[in-house]
């Protein structure tokens, strides 16, 4: 029983056209040339706005992804190593949100996506924090040479 409550709600938002913050983060195919990565971020940006308020927004980055993502294309499968990132936080209505997703499913410049319920506190904060990461300074990282340098000499030194 308190399933089908529970499957009530979430139909009656379903039809609501109360507003809720969502944050989609998306990666685009790497080997897009540059003004094409501007053109797929712009055409999704230029949706959400349509369809609701943009709160927080992150341009396309290029990154290294921290496991690879295989899409099987017409052509076979592709896998990538690499993306370009970007986010949006935005406050819609539940079927301007069912139109987003949409867009961005059937976006094959889009590799992977992600939408997921937020607020506006937490997307102000995410780009305070992400704006005092990039003023801090680069950690200096010791060469590979010099470490393994150490370990040598704390291997020689040692008692058996």
């Amino acid at each position: 029983m308190a399933k089908q409550d529970t499957e009530v709600q979430e139909d009656e938002f379903e039809d609501s056209a109360e507003s809720r913050v969502y944050e989609l983060g998306f990666h685009l195919d790497p080997e897009l040339p540059s003004e094409e990565v501007k053109k797929a971020y712009r055409a999704i940006r230029e949706l959400v706005a349509n369809k609701g308020t943009i709160v927080a927004e992150g341009e396309p980055q290029a990154v290294s992804l921290a496991y690879t993502i295989s899409r099987q294309e017409t052509t076979g499968r592709r896998d990538f190593d690499s993306a370009y990132f970007c986010w949006i936080v935005y406050e819609t209505s539940a079927p301007s949100h069912a139109e987003v997703l949409s867009a961005a499913n059937a976006d094959k410049r889009i590799i992977r996506f992600i939408d997921v319920l937020t607020t506006k506190d937490a997307a102000r904060h995410a780009v305070e924090i992400r704006e005092f990461a990039l003023k801090m300074p680069e950690r200096a990282k010791e060469p590979e040479e010099s470490i393994a340098a150490e370990l040598d000499v704390a291997l020689e030194n040692t008692a058996v």
